[in-house]
């Protein structure tokens, strides 16, 4: 008797098969019980009739959701089935039946409710197949780089100094000492960059941002990578070949995942598959005063402006050159404008917003003391990165990529919080 997982039925119809896994609903039709069981690959239906199995069928009518099992019977092809077959049951072992009513209904509910119980609910409708897409992305990512001769690398949790401003850090006693949460491991991939060329990691990344949009969680996965003697130029063509390389890496191997979700991934590979646009920050501007946003030069873009710039162009879109007053410290200035940092933000359409942030960096110490002095940071806790432009300082770039944006967008969830096995929000430390 072949041992498998619901994912491989389909490989053995006709034949005898144990599943272990758990009772995820069942229904009855007069005499006849099916029962589906997922296993966290998919989902089965099990049958049983009871003028065949009288003590089987009256096991399986008393059983809760949940209850956990060992199944066993025969597959049998079913196009009407969730997963294309069906398992004539000819044996179910409990492993542990629930001591109550599971908590999630397979129902609406609300948002609180089910944030509260994010532990169970991981186990529910849209949560699965959204948790294996994450998996796919992550993935993803990582093959992308490992095709083109990146070296894999960490960067520490804990840091003494800011990196994306003092503003959003999570403060916390060092031994008497100030630590923070890492909110980028950027300042040290440009370090491992000028030891191996390029470099990538993913780790997660605090922000002490008291936000409560549908984009915004304090902790989440942030995927980047810096790489010597890049450019510009040549940043921004990486980063749209990682995107391209993601969106349909992940619809490939995801592809059932996604129509469970109901999203249409034709639509997702046209906006990819086409030339990602660039704009310019004041030509941004102008744009979006035309269409009636209330912006000048100097603002930063909100929801409703990164919407409206996505649906303009109907697929990604790189906001380049911004006033270097809106940009972090490390940026390297356009040498024909130095009020604009050589940076962009890439913008997803269908109003997902920012999904990467990216920029050449300073390359000498000149610059790099001028930058801290003007952002009034002091130079003490970032002379380990001054020591990078004074021993061997090339030209170089790169960005880091909010995978939970990434993942929402692929998802086409409503919301950030979906995308992340346990978000970590504003008054939300639980589960």
């Amino acid at each position: 008797m072949a041992s498998i997982r619901i994912s491989e039925a389909r490989q053995h119809l006709g034949d005898v098969a144990t599943l272990r896994g758990w009772l995820y609903n069942k229904r009855s039709s007069g005499k006849i019980l099916f029962l589906q069981l997922r296993d966290g690959t998919g989902i089965l239906q099990g049958v049983v009739a009871e003028p065949e199995n009288p003590q089987l069928f009256a096991l399986a009518a008393r059983l809760p959701r949940e209850t956990s099992v060992i199944a066993s019977g025969t597959l049998r092809e079913d196009p009407r089935a969730p997963s294309g077959c069906e398992m004539q049951l000819s044996t179910l072992e409990v492993i542990q039946e629930p001591t109550g009513d599971f908590p999630i209904e397979l129902k609406e509910q609300t948002p609180g409710f089910l944030l509260d119980h994010r532990h169970l609910w991981i186990r529910t409708g849209r949560q699965v197949p959204i948790l294996r897409v994450r998996d796919a992305a992550f993935r993803a990512f990582r093959s992308f780089f490992c095709e083109r001769g990146f070296v894999a690398t960490e960067a520490p949790i804990l840091t003494g100094a800011s990196v994306e401003g003092t503003t959003t850090l999570f403060e916390l006693d060092y031994f008497g000492d100030k630590a923070y949460l890492s909110q980028s491991g950027q300042l040290y991939l440009e370090a491992t960059a000028m030891a191996l060329g390029r470099v990538y990691w993913i780790g997660p990344a605090f922000r002490a941002e008291k936000s409560k949009t549908r984009k915004h969680v304090t902790e989440f996965w942030i995927a980047e990578a810096e790489m010597a003697f890049y450019d510009h130029a040549a940043n921004l063509a990486l980063q749209e070949d990682l995107v391209r390389y993601l969106v349909e890496a992940v619809v490939a191997e995801r592809k059932e995942d996604l129509v469970t979700l109901e999203r249409d991934t034709d639509l997702l590979l046209r906006e990819v598959r086409q030339p990602f646009a660039r704009i310019d920050y004041g030509d941004a501007v102008r744009l979006l005063q035309e269409k009636g946003h209330e912006v000048t030069f100097g603002d930063d873009f909100g929801a409703p402006e990164e919407e409206a710039l996505g649906a303009h162009f109907g697929r990604p879109v790189f906001i380049e050159r911004f006033p270097v007053t809106m940009k972090p410290f490390y940026m390297k200035r356009d040498p024909a404008d130095p009020t604009r940092a050589l940076a962009a933000d890439l913008i997803a359409p269908e109003g997902y917003g920012e999904i990467i942030g990216g920029s050449q960096r300073v390359d000498t110490v000149e610059e790099l003391l001028a930058q801290l002095e003007e952002n009034k940071l002091p130079t003490a806790p970032y002379e380990w990165y001054i020591d990078l432009r004074r021993y061997g300082s090339v030209p170089h770039s790169g960005f880091g990529m909010g995978l939970e944006r990434v993942i929402t967008w692929i998802c086409g969830a409503s919301h950030i919080r979906e995308v992340i096995p346990f978000p970590r929000q504003i008054h939300r430390l639980y589960p």
